[in-house]
């Protein structure tokens, strides 16, 4: 048996023949295939067939932030040696990637090779339906199956009020799976590790959303440590420090991520368009193809705000998340910058001009 083959000790972390097909050069370098369970500072703790070793990250690019190795990663690593290096990773079918808060305009991957995003979101506080669309654009754009989990459900016993919080949530999250969980009690256990069970999901959400105390519930043992919110905003500690990718028992595997204060879109159009479809669909009938849903004649987006059709928080959101997103990708691209600046100068124009009319028929 071949380095590549599909072996048992690899099997239960995701390695499938298009893996060990992709990792067919490396295994004649007499390299090892094996998948990043952590990384911190600068190293990494990788799974191989010969067990978890660790092993540095010094030749792969340490410096650009978006071809770093990272949890969820599949790469190729040394069979020995003090200190061990990982030499490559195998490109990645899919990637989470936010924006660093730095003032470099950098992306930062979260996590690699992902089908699931879990996005956990806690019902011990009031629903804040903006962040959750931030986090579903950045999760559609990685490539992977968005699903909203609304943890600590045993404290909203009401089951009309945990029926209307599940609707308001449904209709931020078109497409998307909304389950409700409480880890304390076990419901809705069953249904999440039905879609965990089958290939590689990632915990996302804030301090405090539950998703150490979910962790557990899904590995069966308390492996994540948990720490108590605080009373005051449902916040918690930073529980998770870095991004642990664990075997489920009953298949799968999970990566856990700290909490996440900031979630800044990376390059993510294509992310929003998916989260606001009903936005885009509309917009695809407005009168004029560049139609900014402001106030133009044959817009279609704010004939359905009119009618009540469609939520004014939802377009205002739509809009705020299309201004981030154009300005990160102006940061990075000149071309982008300019296009944007001509677009400004001509809506500008075109204020002063209505401006002046209004003026005119005054007098």
């Amino acid at each position: 048996m071949t380095s590549t083959s599909v072996s048992p000790a690899l099997a239960p972390y995701g390695w499938d023949s298009a893996w060990a097909d992709a990792f067919t050069p490396y295994d004649a370098e007499g390299l090892l295939p094996g998948r990043v369970v952590r990384v911190d500072r600068g190293q990494c703790d990788v799974v191989t067939a010969d067990g978890v070793v660790r092993a540095d990250t010094v030749f792969v690019t340490p410096h650009d932030p978006m071809r770093v190795v990272c949890t969820g990663d599949w790469v190729a690593v040394e069979p020995a040696g003090n200190p061990r290096y990982v030499r490559t990773y195998l490109p990645r079918r899919t990637a989470f990637v936010r924006s660093t808060s730095s003032k470099r305009s950098e992306g930062q991957i979260l996590a690699a090779n992902v089908d699931h995003a879990i996005v956990a979101v806690s019902l011990a506080v009031e629903l804040d339906l903006g962040r959750i669309e931030r986090f579903l654009a950045l999760a559609w754009e990685s490539g992977a199956q968005p699903v909203v989990v609304l943890t600590k459900a045993d404290l909203v016993p009401d089951a009309v009020t945990l029926g209307y919080l599940v609707q308001d949530v449904e209709t931020t999250a078109p497409g998307v799976p909304v389950l409700t969980v409480s880890a304390t009690l076990g419901d809705g256990l069953d249904v999440l590790s039905a879609i965990v069970g089958g290939g590689t999901s990632v915990l996302l959400g804030q301090s405090g959303a539950g998703k150490s105390t979910l962790a557990n519930a899904l590995l069966g043992e308390d492996v994540m440590e948990v720490q108590a919110a605080r009373d005051v905003d449902g916040k918690g500690r930073h529980t998770t420090t870095t991004r642990n990718l664990l075997a489920l028992p009953g298949g799968g595997v999970l990566i856990d991520t700290p909490g996440l204060r900031g979630v800044g879109l990376w390059d993510a159009e294509a992310g929003v368009g998916q989260v606001f479809s009903e936005i885009e669909e509309l917009a695809g009938r407005c009168r004029f193809h560049d139609c900014a849903h402001v106030s133009e004649p044959g817009c279609e987006v704010l004939a359905a705000v009119d009618s009540g059709e469609l939520p004014v928080r939802r377009l205002e959101s739509y809009r705020k998340l299309m201004r981030e997103n154009q300005w990160i990708v102006a940061k990075t691209d000149a071309r982008v910058r300019a296009e944007l600046k001509r677009d400004w100068k001509r809506k500008g124009a075109e204020g002063r001009a209505a401006m002046e009319a209004k003026r005119g028929r005054r007098q």
